[in-house]
């Protein structure tokens, strides 16, 4: 180690790596060793910058839970998560987009029509479409797991007045791989900025809004696992979301539909909605395993 120096250090480095490692970790850890070096030495990183971001980095553990995710948040607004969406996403298949932090496990099963809605106020919206494979061959058996914000702009985990599956449910297709079920009308909303994240996007000049959008997981045998977000157009955050995740392939477009024209059976709702109500109309693609 005593000839060890600031310029072969990174070389050092990756001649420690055992003869039986695995060939992708060292090829993964060798690049990132070697980026991270890279950058200390562009920025000529100081001892009170390098002590910032080790505590940046623990004040990230305070703000982790089971319900929130600040960590993935981070990899969000840094465009990481979106980078690797697009990297491992199969053109003819419907775009990856981001998971978010705020995903929970154990939605209940909802069935073909099912209303998410409930008393919450805000238009209804009435959500349908197939999930095919590339060839246009419907898919039996997707489970599709759903989320979204309520009317206020949070998820049942950031919001004590909601119940922890509000806004949650996962729907399985038939032998027409359709899906359908109604839901209030998505809204913009602002990512958290209480924690480390909201630090990095008020000292870049940044805004936390992100367009509004539908969360999915789309997961089939014999398939990837899709994940996922349908997003509305027009809305005025599409082209500067504040996590990157908009896709051309994944805006859905509302259709103004007039009162008394909600269909009269096969919905929750049906025989319930007297006024206007949207409407969309979005297929998800899956690509073979």
């Amino acid at each position: 180690m005593r000839h060890v120096t600031k310029e072969n250090l990174t070389e050092v480095f990756e001649g420690y790596f055992g003869p039986d490692t695995d060939p992708r970790f060292r090829e993964v850890i060798g690049s990132l060793a070697r980026h991270l070096h890279a950058f200390a030495k562009e920025v000529h990183l100081t001892h009170p910058e390098w002590e910032q971001g080790i505590a940046f980095l623990e004040r990230m553990t305070e703000f982790t839970t089971k319900e929130r995710h600040e960590f993935v948040l981070l990899s969000d607004v840094f465009g990481l998560s979106s980078l690797v969406d697009m990297l491992n996403t199969v053109e003819g298949g419907t775009s990856s987009s981001v998971l978010g932090p705020f995903h929970i496990a154990g939605s209940p099963e909802i069935p073909m029509g099912h209303d998410m809605k409930r008393d919450f106020p805000g238009e209804v919206l009435l959500a349908n479409g197939m999930v095919r494979d590339m060839d246009g061959t419907p898919i039996e058996g997707a489970a599709i797991d759903i989320w979204q914000t309520a009317p206020n702009g949070f998820y049942s985990s950031q919001d004590p007045d909601q119940d922890t599956y509000s806004f949650h449910g996962i729907q399985t297709t038939g032998a027409d791989g359709r899906y359908g079920f109604t839901t209030v009308k998505p809204v913009s909303y602002e990512v958290p900025t209480d924690g480390p994240v909201g630090d990095i996007l008020r000292a870049s000049g940044r805004h936390a809004w992100r367009p509004s959008h539908l969360h999915m997981i789309v997961k089939a045998p014999g398939y990837r696992t899709l994940v996922s977000e349908i997003f509305a157009d027009g809305d005025p955050y599409l082209d500067e979301d504040a996590v990157f995740g908009v896709r051309s392939d994944l805006i859905m477009s509302y259709k103004e539909m007039p009162a008394g024209t909600f269909p009269d059976a096969g919905y929750d709702l049906s025989g319930k909605v007297d006024g206007p109500w949207l409407k969309v109309d979005f297929d998800l693609i899956l690509v073979r395993a």
